[in-house]
């Protein structure tokens, strides 16, 4: 009887203590990983990386336009160009000794014809830089002739008499020219 007293007493402390270690791990937030778990835990790749799967997206979308795009020219040179039995039948009737001869005046003609699309462009190159800079003369030379407008105009309004006085001459004179100027624009709008 003591045997099974003991017994019952052992597990009823044993399940004391495991009731007081579950009590304790949720206190403390739950149990924690062991060693080895945090170690692989860590150097687990999830393979989970919003930037890589982006990249991957716009990858085949990219891949797949492209695709359209090849499909697309190729329907157009088809309806354009001359059957490809034609194209096979003419070349399979050029010789070999032409096909040479062909292949060296296009080179002779494809380099000639580079060189003139050089100059071509180049001499539009010129008039375009020549051109601008006559319209930046102009432009200057319009400038100058205003500032020294200016700088006469200027000089006759500052003018004054021997006692300080400003000269009312030509400010009168600027005065009935604007006057003037305003009737004649006032003038030319109404007709």
């Amino acid at each position: 009887m003591k045997k099974n007293e003991e017994r019952s007493d052992n597990q009823s402390m044993k399940k004391k203590q495991i009731m007081m270690k579950k009590k304790n791990v949720s206190r403390l937030g739950g149990s924690g990983l062991s060693l080895n778990a945090f170690a692989n835990a860590k150097f687990k790749n999830n393979h989970y990386n919003p930037a890589i799967i982006k990249k991957q997206r716009e990858f085949y979308k990219n891949a797949k336009n492209v695709n359209k795009f090849k499909k697309l020219v190729k329907q157009q040179n088809q309806q354009n160009e001359p059957s490809l039995a034609q194209r096979h039948i003419e070349n399979v009737n050029e010789t070999e000794e032409n096909k040479d001869d062909s292949e060296r005046r296009k080179r002779k003609n494809s380099a000639l014809s580079l060189e003139e699309l050089y100059k071509k462009q180049h001499e539009e190159k010129e008039k375009e830089i020549m051109e601008r800079e006559a319209v930046l003369r102009v432009k200057k030379e319009e400038r100058e002739q205003a500032e020294a407008r200016r700088k006469a105009m200027r000089e006759k309004m500052l003018k004054k008499t021997r006692k300080g006085q400003p000269v009312m001459k030509y400010r009168i004179e600027h005065l009935l020219e604007t006057i003037q100027g305003s009737t004649k624009n006032a003038a030319g709008s109404k007709s």
